[in-house]
């Protein structure tokens, strides 16, 4: 057995640990970049308790809220231009996946010149990047925990990760009280993305010992507490357990990747900006479908886990799940034609390459296109 397993993130979890955002940033700069989006931690008061920790620890801000549904790599540049105009050394994220993933790239564009998609695309490498300190809003990409920022290209529908230790974060303050503001439906799309992030890192070719052990407990914490929390947003119980889950499906990936449904869903959500979790939703039982023979034992522990009983069910509990969370759905209900489907098979090859060669059974693209078709 040989194995190696690197992420070097300072997880600070619990409740009102928000309340440690400027004592922890402050050891990183003086000059703090907030990066959010447009509105809800505006609506929650949010931004403004950050703001205030951050300027009692003697940090000075600056604000970018230009933060997108599916981010993209124009509103990267926008930032790293905003950050280095006004010399900033730290770069704070706050919100959900699409404002860390953005925060990670505005810090990594800081520091390094050109084009990011050459960076994506790893046609440059750099270890450079300014520090990052994260506080993520939802339960569901995971991204405090890892070194990946998932972006769009405007120009060629490209969805794809930048993918380096140097934007791992220094810090991230995982505070589940700040998750239970958020609707009902947001919650069943983002914390179906986090169990997705466990499963896959969990069938991935390349996972390890390591990455088995914490994708297993992932799962297991948010088949048992997603549809609570959803059910009950007063249980905080139920949202100490799927915040910690959804963090570990970020961990996990990071060294044992996600696989085809992830690898799917990117270029459908690439070329219609459809809502990630709800992609996800019409594509994975699609996927597992077609995917069960390549790793029985493993989807008999996901079927468990969901209540199930053993490989032959999983499909069924995850469907069973989806239809709690209300997200039953399939990709022609959020505008994905027939006439997409070549597009997005190459499309796929092209971006999401290692995700299908990561994949218990690897799919050529006659069975990507079959797939698509049915879940559509």
């Amino acid at each position: 057995m040989e194995f190696q397993y690197y992420l070097p993130v300072n997880l600070i979890f619990g409740r009102e640990k928000v309340n440690r955002l400027g004592e922890t940033a402050s050891l990183y700069g003086k000059k703090a970049l907030i990066v959010t989006g447009r509105n809800s931690t505006k609506k929650t008061g949010l931004l403004d308790r950050a703001t205030d920790s951050l300027k009692k620890a003697g940090i000075e801000t600056v604000l970018f809220d230009k933060v997108e549904q599916n981010p993209l790599t124009s509103t990267a540049c926008q930032g790293a231009a905003l950050s280095r105009a006004s010399g900033c050394d730290v770069v704070v994220g706050i919100g959900g996946g699409s404002a860390m993933d953005s925060a990670k790239a505005i810090a990594f564009l800081s520091k390094n010149e050109g084009d990011i998609s050459d960076y994506i695309f790893g046609k440059k490498v750099s270890d450079q990047a300014l520090p990052i300190v994260l506080v993520p809003t939802t339960c569901g990409t995971g991204s405090e925990g890892n070194g990946f920022a998932v972006l769009s290209n405007p120009e060629n529908h490209d969805k794809k990760s930048l993918r380096c230790n140097a934007i791992v974060p220094k810090a991230s303050i995982i505070d589940p009280e700040l998750m239970t503001t958020m609707p009902r439906h947001i919650l069943a799309s983002v914390g179906f993305d986090a169990l997705c992030h466990n499963m896959e890192a969990f069938i991935s070719r390349i996972g390890q010992p390591m990455t088995d052990i914490l994708s297993a407990e992932g799962i297991r914490l948010l088949g048992k507490y997603l549809i609570r929390a959803y059910t009950d947003p007063a249980d905080l119980d139920a949202w100490d357990h799927i915040s910690w889950g959804s963090t570990l499906g970020g961990m996990v990936i990071h060294t044992a990747g996600v696989t085809a449904p992830h690898g799917m869903e990117h270029p459908a959500s690439g070329l219609h900006n459809i809502v990630h979790g709800g992609g996800l939703a019409a594509l994975t039982p699609a996927v597992y479908e077609e995917s069960i023979s390549g790793a029985p034992e493993k989807f008999a522990l996901i079927s468990r886990s969901l209540g199930g009983k053993n490989e032959t069910d999983c499909v069924d509990q995850i469907r069973h799940l989806l239809a709690q969370l209300h997200l039953s759905t399939h990709l022609g209900e959020q505008g994905i034609q027939n006439g997409d489907i070549d597009w997005m098979v190459e499309n796929c090859m092209k971006v999401s390459a290692a995700g299908i060669a990561n994949h218990p059974v690897v799919f050529d693209r006659e069975a990507l296109r079959n797939i698509y078709r049915k879940a559509l």
